[in-house]
């Protein structure tokens, strides 16, 4: 696996993670690379350092496992969500009206039942359902 830095048509700078940089180029040449901020397939790949053993005392990085890789990627999301405003149960309204322009771009998080979500990804909405916080499982 290889993190790169990626960056759109409108500035937005972004890590994307693939198997290899061949793998990011077929990924980008069928257009399943897009911008996490903005939606835009007009993506590049920016320089990066890579790693480099500076001594022989020095080990590589531990390979990070499956799981760990996935409660990285849920404590992120967790992460996100507790910075956005909560709009509970209006949350597919507002963010039509956010998708729309008929209010003003921000993060939100909310609660939409499954034919809601279906709704919004048919739209065009991107939406991404997160998993509760470990407090809150019932």
């Amino acid at each position: 696996m290889i993190v790169l830095d990626l960056c759109c048509d409108r500035d937005h700078r972004f890590e994307a993670w693939f198997a290899s940089g061949e793998a990011f180029e077929n990924q980008l040449a069928a257009g399943l690379v897009t911008c996490p901020h903005c939606a835009s397939h007009n993506v590049r790949r920016l320089p990066s350092a890579p790693y480099v053993q500076t001594s022989s005392h020095a080990s590589p990085p531990a390979a990070i496992t499956p799981t760990a890789m996935a409660a990285r990627v849920i404590d992120a999301l967790r992460s996100a969500a507790a910075k956005s405003e909560d709009v509970g149960e209006r949350f597919a309204e507002e963010a039509r009206r956010i998708h729309y322009g008929d209010s003003e771009e921000r993060a939100i998080r909310g609660k939409a039942d499954r034919a809601e979500m279906i709704e919004l990804i048919e739209e065009g909405i991107p939406v991404l359902p997160v998993p509760p916080d470990k407090d809150d499982l019932h």
